[in-house]
């Protein structure tokens, strides 16, 4: 069982950036893949990056790519989502969420899930 909480959304403006955090409990944080989801009101949650369980690995959407950075402390049990460059567009609440095995943009392949932070890019 994991369980996860994440932090730093907040209010900020256009170009301006945030960092998120998901803190994890529980036991072999070390041995899942973690992802950042993010879902905007009316819309389906949507796929922004994942991270192997090393750290080693890493995969995102095309609209991040360049503004984003996922990274993980396994010794902090914490995976975090740098973001850049924030565009009112990425508006929405950002959940980090937990899997065994290789990362996936799949929000179905995911065991765990965190309660979510909103963040909110203002123009």
């Amino acid at each position: 069982q994991v369980q996860l909480v994440e932090s730093g959304g907040g209010l900020v403006q256009a170009g301006g950036s945030l960092r998120l955090s998901c803190a994890a409990s529980g036991r072999s944080f070390s041995s899942y893949a973690m992802g950042w989801f993010r879902q905007a009101p009316g819309k389906e949650r949507e796929f922004v990056a994942a991270i192997n369980w090393s750290g080693y690995s890493t995969v995102y959407a095309d609209s991040m790519k360049g503004r984003f950075t996922i990274s993980r402390d396994n010794a902090k049990n914490t995976v975090y989502l740098q973001m850049n460059v924030l565009r009112p567009e990425d508006t929405a609440v950002y959940y980090c969420a937990a899997k065994p095995r290789g990362s996936s943009s799949r929000p179905q392949e995911y065991e765990y899930w965190g309660q979510g932070t909103q963040v909110t890019v203002s123009s």
